[in-house]
């Protein structure tokens, strides 16, 4: 039997699953967790430790068809001013409650397009962050950079700022896919991009691009990504476009019957994957690849690879907050997410409270199974020795756990005393295996393929 028929046999082309950036999934939050808890956790972080922040910019000049993220349109700089406003006013909250001594591990800018920021209103936004939470020498700050939305000045600042990795995302470069997706985004300003990000002194580049696009095919593929690697990047993200129109209104306008089939899907996908390989890029969790020396890298080879909201990271940071409407924030005791709506999260903060809408509070046995899905998304293997050192659980109840599991894959995966593992030619296979450790309920509308 051939690895396609294997895979579709075990339910792979059917099967709608999470990405498993966080657990429980952000659809499990509720409203147990408002300002007053949010607020705690914040007054609860050890003093001198070292955070995350995102910032969430929720403004596009255009909407892409694709997009599934929390944005709105606007053409003009009056909006952005004054949610400019708001975010300086949240930070500054932020900081009368944080511990003294916090210092920033990785800041993070995402969106929407955070570069329609105009230069002084980086400038701004950058110093209300220094003023609660000093940069170190090792301090990470990337922005998702639009090519279509950025020009010298605004990068002259955000390198004054600190930026010192850029993501740039690229989706796919064929003229036809792009108008079908309602992102028109050559190859020469992409280039022009990556060429002023790095003249600035920007050492670190990532980019994205997807699979599963309608009109994709594997000569269209090759040929994109062939366009991206001749950009150099340190870290690609190869995600798989998630077709929810009944959740993202916009991608009703996406020609449902141009979408390749599940099993072509795998073939786009592996065949980017032989790409990425071949020019030397590590193969990082389920769909990232990165440079041998890029931390991602590092921190597969040394066990450090972590997942959150934005993907794979090698931030050990205990606590991500999340800045801006919609933004989600984590804490070693569970989730908080801002209410969504800019409005809604403008009036909080102007009122004098964060705007915290719903979350989490972690059960024992949240952080155990978190820890389990993490493990099968970085490592594709479950050290049985680490979770019973640091969780109450016997290697009895583990191993009765992980043996439950591997007959449900009939025999695909790998179990012996060192834990459980998933082979290469089944790691395909990986979210659904990790949605074998979730006990909580799922309505399968709302995730995407498991492909």
């Amino acid at each position: 039997m051939d690895t396609q028929t294997q895979l579709g046999k075990l339910g792979l082309f059917d099967a709608k699953v999470p990405r498993y950036t966080s657990y429980p999934t952000a659809p499990h939050f509720d409203r147990s967790v408002g300002p007053d808890q949010f607020s705690s956790w914040i007054k609860a972080i050890p003093e001198g430790a070292e955070i995350s922040l995102y910032l969430h910019v929720p403004f596009c000049r255009r909407l892409c068809w694709f997009c599934a993220c929390r944005t709105q349109g606007t053409q003009t700089d009056a909006p952005v001013i004054a949610y400019l406003e708001t975010l300086k006013t949240e930070i500054a909250m932020l900081g009368r409650h944080l511990p003294r001594g916090v210092r920033l591990s990785r800041l993070h800018w995402g969106g929407g397009t955070p570069t329609l920021l105009q230069p002084g209103m980086i400038d701004e936004l950058v110093g209300a962050i220094r003023d609660i939470a000093p940069f170190s020498e090792t301090t990470e700050f990337s922005v998702e950079i639009d090519p279509n939305e950025i020009d010298g000045p605004r990068l002259d600042a955000l390198a004054r700022a600190g930026m010192n990795r850029a993501s740039i995302g690229v989706q796919d470069f064929d003229d036809d896919i792009q108008k079908s997706i309602g992102r028109l985004q050559g190859y020469d300003i992409t280039r022009w991009a990556a060429d002023e990000i790095r003249a600035r002194g920007v050492a670190s580049l990532n980019a994205d691009i997807l699979y599963g696009l309608p009109h994709q095919n594997k000569p269209r593929i090759t040929e994109s990504v062939q366009k991206l690697l001749s950009l150099s990047p340190d870290r690609v993200a190869l995600y798989g476009y998630a077709h929810v129109p009944w959740m993202a209104k916009r991608q009703q306008l996406i020609p449902s019957d141009a979408l390749p089939t599940p099993q072509e899907r795998l073939g786009l996908f592996d065949t980017a994957r032989r790409l990425f390989l071949w020019d030397g890029y590590e193969e990082i969790g389920i769909d990232h690849f990165a440079a041998r020396e890029d931390g991602l890298s590092v921190a597969q080879r040394t066990g450090r690879l972590r997942r959150n909201f934005q993907g794979y990271t090698d931030d050990t940071a205990e606590v991500l907050i999340g800045i801006g409407a919609s933004s989600i924030s984590r804490f070693p005791q569970g989730y908080a997410q801002n209410t969504s709506a800019t409005g809604a999260h403008t009036g909080a903060i102007r009122e004098g409270r964060f705007s915290t809408a719903r979350g989490h509070v972690f059960s024992p046995e949240d952080k155990l199974r978190a820890r389990l899905i993490e493990m099968l998304m970085c490592d594709f293997h479950i050290d049985a020795a680490e979770i019973t050192r640091d969780f109450d659980i016997t290697s009895a109840a583990l191993q009765q756990m992980l043996a439950e599991v591997e007959r449900a894959y009939q025999g695909n995966l790998h179990l012996d005393d060192t834990g459980l593992s998933i082979p290469h030619e089944v790691r395909p296979l990986t979210r659904m295996i990790a949605r074998q450790f979730d006990t909580y309920e799922m309505n399968e509308q709302g995730h995407s393929s498991a492909i």
